[in-house]
């Protein structure tokens, strides 16, 4: 459904980036718009597109929720245009020689910025449009089809239109469904489904049944697809929108949640994220070694004690290791024993160790768990087993989570945020969930990036 707009934007950004940055070239002294420069120096414009992608995905430019807002496009584009511009002038002998001159500069960085916002504004004008809205039937109006019909008007960002539900329960024919926004009728009984799609030009039908298609119902199904309509299960379409994995609504779909042949259990995919993650966790330990003093001495002045924290957390196939860590609270935090999860504001937390949580600095000893094996750099956060028990009684597929190794950064870590509680570590699973299915060397580029904004905007918990 998605797919095919965030590839037309992907083209139209490359296309706006590249003139906008011929536009800033020919702005230099002596040098005139001519397209004969994209020809004599392909890889000014080379370098600027590869730099652009990862930072726009960074900046969620490609979210659903994003593109077909005006506001928050444009405003994702200018974020992703100015980090992409300050790298691409830092960068020698591949990209162009800039003016030293401020206002030539200036000028040039203004047309970049203003190309991509206006670019944005206009696309998601355009695509917003009722006549380029999807109409959506909705199979099933119980909880599943409630939850994807709210999460179609909170993600899909006024790009989708409900056209209404199909229900086979009698007490739900012709009933009008809160959807949280306004009420969305029950059209009718599958045996409507093929007419409902021609009378109200329907385009995609979304299947919230939970429970095994009966016959009669997969017969309907088949029928409406003869005319040319999309049928997606909504656990797929919830994906796709929200980045998680609604494990509250697979029901008997239970293969969509479960990550059967998800990319870590090939073999050169091991490998060449152990290579990476060797390689990060290297370069980890030397940009920390010269600030270590500096730390050390900041946490003991702060609070006397032990400087370094090792506390037991659950890897990859349930086995137990230490992870590492800069101690951010107290001395003898948990006087009694017992595990407590972190508050947001909890007391424990010493002064520094604030800042330390603010830019993800406390985690930095966990380079060395990373060079053990015990973790890698991407991957869900690890939990402590007291909780991991708990947790894995009360949340279905909660023990998946250790189907790879736990990550300094993760998914769930930089769309939800540290958990502090049952329902946030449930939220977390879905995001770790959606991590393990669809794990990439891009997916961890993205993370890694967004995790690094995190810290320099002191965007910790």
């Amino acid at each position: 459904m998605f797919g095919v707009h965030r590839t037309l934007t992907e083209i139209v950004d490359a296309v706006v980036l590249n003139f906008a940055l011929l536009l800033a070239v020919s702005l230099r002294p002596g040098h005139p718009f001519s397209w004969t420069v994209v020809v004599k120096h392909p890889w000014w414009f080379v370098v600027i597109t590869l730099l652009w992608y990862p930072i726009a995905y960074t900046f969620d430019a490609y979210d659903p929720a994003v593109i077909f807002d005006p506001h928050k496009s444009s405003w994702a584009a200018v974020k992703a245009g100015f980090v992409t511009f300050a790298i691409y002038l830092l960068i020698p002998y591949v990209t162009p020689a800039f003016p030293v001159a401020r206002r030539y500069l200036f000028l040039g960085f203004l047309v970049l910025l203003l190309a991509l916002a206006a670019e944005r504004w206009l696309y998601a004008l355009l695509f917003s449009h009722k006549a380029f809205k999807q109409r959506v039937l909705i199979v099933g109006a119980g909880w599943a089809g409630k939850t994807i019909a709210e999460v179609l008007r909170t993600s899909g960002a006024g790009s989708y239109e409900i056209a209404g539900f199909v229900d086979d329960e009698p007490d739900k024919q012709g009933a009008v469904i809160d959807t949280g926004a306004g009420g969305v009728k029950v059209l009718g009984s599958h045996e409507k489904l093929r007419d409902l799609v021609q009378k109200c030009n329907v385009s995609s039908i979304v299947l919230a049944v939970t429970r095994g298609l009966d016959a009669r119902l997969l017969q309907a199904l088949v029928n409406a697809m003869e005319l040319g309509v999309r049928i997606i299960p909504m656990p797929l379409l919830y994906e796709e929108l929200t980045g998680r994995v609604p494990i509250e609504h697979v029901g008997d779909n239970w293969y969509v949640a479960l990550p059967v042949d998800h990319p870590g259990t090939q073999p050169l995919n091991r490998l060449v994220k152990r290579v990476s993650d060797i390689i990060l966790a290297s370069l980890g330990m030397l940009v920390l070694l010269p600030f270590l003093p500096f730390l050390m001495l900041a946490i003991y002045v702060d609070s006397p004690g032990p400087i370094f924290y090792a506390q037991v957390r659950v890897g990859k196939g349930g086995k137990l290791f230490k992870a590492y860590k800069f101690r951010s609270m107290v001395p003898d935090a948990e006087k009694d024993g017992k595990p407590v999860w972190a508050g947001e504001r909890d007391p424990r937390v010493t002064r520094v160790g604030r800042v330390l949580r603010k830019m993800h600095v406390d985690e930095f000893p966990q380079f060395l768990n990373i060079l053990k094996g015990e973790m890698s750099a991407v991957g869900p956060r690890p939990e402590r087993p007291e909780f991991v028990e708990e947790l894995a009684r009360e949340i279905p597929f909660y023990r998946l989570r250790h189907a790879v190794k736990p990550g300094m950064a993760g998914w769930g870590l930089v769309k939800q945020g540290y958990g502090a509680s049952k329902e946030d570590a449930f939220i977390k699973l879905q995001y770790d969930l959606y991590y393990i299915k669809h794990q990439s060397l891009w997916l961890d580029l993205v993370i890694l990036l967004k995790t690094i904004i995190d810290t320099l905007t002191f965007g910790g918990r």
